[in-house]
């Protein structure tokens, strides 16, 4: 697989219509001193006059929908749908990220690679095939100034990257996979030897090693194939070549979590579920619960 003609292609994306537009936005902002904070809410702070504040919210408000977050630059507070501090937060107990290599599959906008900043990783990449998400992250990393690599990149590209990370995380990917397992194989061999990967993965319960595959959609979502329960995803990690399969957490994704902001497109969780049995979604299956997994490769 040739990843330069790969990228030479996706950097391409970037002169889309919808895109370019975006981009050329980001480059007629104003240089400006500025501090940053990896908190819940990733802040960007500086002295701004309100011409100035105004602009770029009219920026960031061109870049919707903002999925992940949230981000407050410079007193314009980005409320995104996922109020994504809550996974980060729930996952931050159990990673040790110091000096660590780190990959962020399906990283979306950076959020998360923006708050592992201040775990003092040895370096991070975010691989993520979307040229919006991927100018969000530009628009926020013009202030942080970090030396996070954005890849245009999938997880079908992590065999042949030409690095191994000491650490990834694909959080909210796998059951937009048609091939989960084929999905796992390609993450261990991303890692190094006695390499860890957190996965997050929505399940259904259930002891045997089945999985729910939706129709049209689950939970309004079109590219869902497999909805396991705990059983199946560990047995899907041992035939990737896993030696650890460790569940971390579980938890019912709520509205408190994901929700309608003004800076989003659309509907959220609370149309996604069936108003009158929120146990279900509009579909009829359940809803949405998610398990969080360290997996780790061998030695």
């Amino acid at each position: 697989m040739d990843l330069e003609k790969i990228r030479a292609e996706r950097e391409n994306w970037l002169k889309w219509k919808n895109i370019a537009p975006l981009r050329a936005m980001i480059e007629e902002l104003p240089p400006i001193e500025s501090t940053f904070e990896p908190s819940d809410v990733v802040r960007i702070d500086g002295e701004i006059d309100d011409r100035t504040r105004s602009l770029i919210r009219s920026v960031a408000l061109a870049m919707k929908p903002w999925r992940k977050g949230p981000f407050d630059v410079f007193g314009v507070f980005i409320d995104s749908e996922w109020r994504s501090f809550i996974k980060y937060n729930l996952l931050k107990k159990h990673f040790d990220l110091k000096d660590k290599e780190v990959a962020d599959i399906g990283c979306n906008n950076g959020y998360y690679l923006f708050r592992m900043l201040a775990e003092s990783p040895a370096s991070l990449v975010g691989f993520d095939p979307s040229p919006l998400f991927r100018t969000q992250f530009d628009f926020i990393n013009r202030f942080v100034k970090a030396s996070i690599e954005f890849e245009l990149l999938g997880v079908e590209h992590l065999p042949f990257y030409g690095k191994k990370f000491d650490t990834i995380f694909c959080l909210g990917v796998i059951y937009h996979r048609s091939d989960p397992v084929a999905t796992l194989k390609a993450l261990k061999k991303g890692l190094k030897k006695d390499g860890e990967l957190y996965l997050d993965s929505f399940y259904i319960e259930g002891e045997e090693p089945v999985a729910l595959c939706p129709g049209f959609s689950y939970s309004k979502i079109k590219n869902v194939h497999f909805v396991p329960t705990i059983a199946a995803l560990k047995n899907w990690s041992l035939k990737a070549g896993f030696e650890e399969f460790e569940i971390l957490e579980r938890m019912t994704t709520s509205k408190d979590e994901q929700r309608k902001t003004e800076w989003i497109e659309g509907e959220s969780l609370e149309n996604f579920l069936d108003p009158k049995d929120p146990s279900k979604t509009v579909e009829g299956y359940p809803a949405p619960r998610r398990v969080y997994l360290r997996l780790r490769r061998g030695a």
